[in-house]
């Protein structure tokens, strides 16, 4: 995977650049992010090349779970594509609006979720799921919100890793320790030893995961490569979604939706920070006449940037949680 992210890189760079494909940056963001204007972005499809090709060569693609785990990042990546493809080639300032983005994201999840619960992929039932820390403990979703459970994971893991993606390799690097990480669980809940031994559920075929979250891993550093301060690149929606969607998948597959809020921690602070921003505001607005805010800007990296923090100070620090998260 990092071997073809730096050889697809350079060219792809270059057709962004010849096709005039650069970034729109907001003029209510940080004023030092305006020279970012212009720089060549939709990059993801270097993370979904890294991704999707050393998977389909190394993992068996007799095994569902890879199957599955290829196909929503392809289809994530793809709803990330239109978007991109509408706000920087055909100039349409708001892309494919939000809630059209976030049905899609949601449709998507719902069809995972219709696919495990009729065609269970283990002898476990498919609403049954772990909690990270107890051994002997298994949370049971209740059948009628499996569904919609199932949905809100992928699609909240797919818009937390959208929002993170604001600095100069921030997403990326997160991305590629929460995919190392969700590679060590592949592979140890896919060991009939090794998950007896930890108390973690055995899940036949499950292992196979671990390349393709290595693929994962692999592809966000390389991508992090072209993407680190300042970036040559930026990985748009076509490689925020994907890499989301891939996060959440796999996280689900391999029954760990809880562990995705501890190992994606940074991405889940990402998120929440936005809707307490967004939500206090319009609550003061109601109830004062006047918006007020909780940080100083969100998403959260730019709270810390308007404190007078280095973007890449931003970046290191937001890895080191990540890594203490994972």
């Amino acid at each position: 995977a990092l071997l073809i992210a730096f050889v697809s890189g350079p060219p792809i760079l270059a057709w962004l650049r010849r096709r005039g494909i650069g970034q729109v940056v907001r003029l209510d963001g940080p004023h030092g992010h305006l020279s970012k204007a212009g720089t060549p972005t939709m990059g993801g499809l270097i993370i979904l090349a890294s991704v999707l090709i050393p998977t389909v060569l190394w993992a068996r693609l007799d095994d569902a779970y890879v199957l599955i785990a290829l196909g929503l990042t392809a289809s994530m990546g793809a709803l990330g594509f239109v978007d991109d493809y509408l706000k920087v080639v055909q100039r349409e300032s708001r892309g494919l609006v939000a809630r059209y983005k976030f049905v899609g994201q949601l449709a998507l999840g719902v069809l995972l979720a219709i696919l495990l619960w009729n065609f269970p992929l283990s002898d476990y039932p498919a609403n049954h799921t772990s909690l990270p820390f107890f051994k002997d403990l298994r949370l049971v979703v209740w059948a009628p919100f499996f569904i919609p459970f199932v949905a809100l994971v992928v699609s909240g893991s797919a818009n937390a890793v959208n929002l993170t993606d604001g600095l100069d390799g921030l997403a990326s690097g997160l991305a590629a320790i929460a995919g190392a990480t969700f590679a060590l669980f592949a592979y140890l809940i896919g060991r009939v030893d090794a998950s007896e031994y930890l108390g973690l559920f055995y899940l036949p075929g499950v292992g196979e995961l671990t390349v393709f979250c290595t693929a994962l891993a692999g592809a966000a550093l390389g991508f992090l490569w072209f993407n680190s301060h300042p970036a040559d690149v930026f990985m748009g929606d076509t490689g925020s979604l994907a890499l989301g969607g891939a996060l959440g998948a796999v996280a689900v597959l391999i029954k760990g939706e809880f562990l995705l809020l501890i190992v994606g921690g940074v991405f889940v602070a990402e998120a929440l920070s936005v809707i307490v921003q967004t939500s206090w505001f319009k609550y003061t607005r109601k109830r004062f006449g006047e918006g007020r805010r909780v940080f100083r800007m969100a998403p959260l990296h730019h709270h810390f940037e308007q404190l007078g923090w280095a973007e890449s100070k931003v970046v290191v620090r937001f890895w080191i949680v990540g890594v203490l998260c994972s």
